[in-house]
């Protein structure tokens, strides 16, 4: 088993759109999620973690150790069954094993974060008691991601398109082409704030060096082989990490996201690029035992 990792994180990733939705909300007819209040544009962590998920998948496959829990087409119960499966356990007679075996749920709950990759880094509820008797535990993550929000206010666009392939042969008798709708916002540059918990990573899932690796691979690389036309062009532009040097942290999180800055360089023009913003760390004001990384 990996040694858990020795140090707390704090980080901040910056990610741009162009002409794409992000993140869709299905209250809103799936245009991009916004801020009533204030007009700036959301991505659920759900959404950001979709993509880290995915990577980890596309590379690593059902390598051991990799597996990812939620994922695709895959209910939940069919990866719980692979703990009950693997300890020999009849979800049957669960009850009657675990009054033999009072360490059977620790084992269970270490099987799954053992196996697969996201719950060892997010962490997982696993106890689906509907049709079903299996309950494979809840594990708390090491590593939490916050709602991206644009830096600025977004304006969502909705371009009206047209195509030639008619859904029925009785529209194609008195029509050539159908209309239709699509949701994009020329561009927004987003920021999203991140944890990773020594502290929980060595009581809970063992999260290790190889898997903190992994995940900054795969937030670097998230929407690198996750494209859709419907995104448009999106790209990670900013990964900035701060290292603590002990398991517990050396100052609060806020204080450290404070001292990175974007701003526009012409607040006059309207952004189209990322070369429109200026990015600053504040080094200088961090405290002591704090280490900043700007691993792009």
């Amino acid at each position: 088993m990996s040694t858990p990792i020795q140090n707390r994180y704090e980080f901040i990733v910056l990610f741009d759109v162009e002409n794409g939705n992000p993140n869709g909300d299905p209250d809103a007819g799936n245009m991009p999620r916004i801020d009533p209040e204030t007009g700036h544009g959301i991505v659920t962590d759900v959404c950001l973690k979709r993509k880290i998920r995915n990577y980890v998948e596309t590379v690593k496959g059902d390598a051991p150790g990799y597996k990812i829990y939620i994922k695709d087409n895959v209910p939940l119960n069919t990866s719980d069954k692979t703990a009950y499966t693997y300890l020999g356990i009849d979800e049957k007679n669960v009850k009657d094993v675990k009054k033999k075996n009072p360490d059977l749920d620790r084992d269970i709950r270490n099987f799954m974060y053992e196996n697969f990759f996201d719950i060892r880094t997010f962490g997982a509820v696993m106890v689906t008691f509907v049709k079903s008797a299996l309950n494979c535990g809840q594990v708390r993550g090491p590593v939490q991601l916050g709602f991206a929000r644009s830096i600025d206010p977004i304006v969502p666009q909705e371009i009206t398109i047209t195509r030639v392939a008619i859904t029925t042969e009785e529209d194609a008798e008195r029509k050539e082409t159908e209309m239709g709708r699509k949701h994009i916002i020329p561009y927004a540059l987003y920021r999203v704030e991140g944890f990773v918990s020594a502290n929980l990573a060595q009581k809970s899932t063992n999260f290790s060096e190889e898997d903190l690796s992994l995940l900054w691979e795969a937030i670097i690389n998230m929407f690198e082989h996750d494209r859709s036309a419907a995104r448009g062009k999106m790209a990670v532009r900013e990964l900035i990490v701060f290292k603590h040097e002990s398991v517990l942290g050396n100052a609060p999180a806020h204080k450290l996201f404070e001292a990175v800055s974007i701003k526009r360089i012409d607040p006059s023009v309207p952004a189209r690029k990322y070369a429109d913003y200026s990015v600053s760390v504040d080094t200088d004001s961090l405290p002591a035992g704090v280490e900043c990384i700007r691993m792009i």
